[in-house]
């Protein structure tokens, strides 16, 4: 049996993982990026083979995505994080969706029709807000890891609005708000609160709305309120932070010709 693999290198985190010729998922890895994003790639790529007892020799195809995909000097082909994550969201969710993706260093807004054929994409303007560095940021100055945040928004009982969009000078915001006594589950919420006003004001949702990326996976929290703002429900696909890699992976085992007569032929568009 053949395999196929996708390596998304993000800015922060990179993913690996593995489908089978069904399309199935047999093997995923992450860790962080690092600065040698080729090392880290060739470790993800040890990793999943590993997971899944199967011989680098059995990889038909492999196909890298993300901020640092062409730092994978052995993969076969490159395709943006836009079409991977995408590709991964519909095939858990064939039907019209919107994909909202808030990585590390960007947010994306991406319209796909009910056979998976992208109809439009946004992403944010080149600035923090919006992203996980913004709610990195923020727990920064709150003196919090980043996996304390969740529980916090959770626990909180109201926002406190934070009035600017900008990184620096909402957390120049924040050591104002803890002078004036906020609570910090509050402030933590009004943060999250701030993320959600940004991606809000990129794009409209049409159809499924539909939540990808490590961000809403560790927050979901956040991802509820981004079904609240848009007055819908928001849903993820298993391992959210995943998609682009799965998506990528998908790419490979198309362009490999493995699909089944009932896949669909998504998102050719690589660049």
């Amino acid at each position: 049996m053949a395999y196929y693999c996708g390596i998304d290198i993000g800015a922060s985190t990179a993913k690996a993982v593995l489908v089978d010729e069904a399309g199935d998922m047999v093997a995923k890895a992450m860790q962080l990026s690092g600065v040698d994003y080729q090392a880290t790639a060739a470790h993800l790529l040890d990793e999943v083979t590993r997971a899944a007892g199967v011989a680098r020799e059995q990889i038909a195809r492999t196909v890298s995505t993300g901020y640092g995909r062409d730092n994978v000097p052995w993969a076969d082909g490159k395709m943006t994080e836009i079409a991977c994550h995408g590709r991964g969201a519909h095939w858990h969710f064939r039907e019209r969706i919107t994909v909202i993706d808030i990585g590390a260093q960007d947010s994306k807004v991406i319209h796909l029709d009910a056979e998976g054929r992208r109809l439009a994409f946004k992403m944010n303007r080149k600035c923090a807000a919006g992203t996980g560095a913004f709610i990195e940021e923020i727990a920064h100055r709150l003196g919090l890891d980043v996996s304390e945040m969740n529980a916090l928004a959770e626990q909180s009982t109201r926002d406190v609005p934070l009035g600017s969009f900008c990184t620096v000078f909402a957390a120049t915001e924040v050591l104002a708000k803890i002078r004036a006594g906020e609570a910090v589950a509050d402030i933590v919420r009004g943060a999250f609160t701030s993320v959600v006003k940004r991606v809000v004001e990129m794009d409209r949702v049409t159809g499924q709305l539909v939540l990808t990326g490590g961000v809403v996976a560790h927050n979901p929290c956040l991802g509820r309120l981004l079904g609240e703002a848009f007055n819908t429900e928001a849903r993820m696909p298993p391992d959210p932070q995943l998609a682009g890699a799965f998506g990528a992976a998908l790419f490979a085992r198309e362009q490999a010709g493995a699909h089944r007569p009932d896949d669909h032929d998504l998102h050719r568009d690589a660049e």
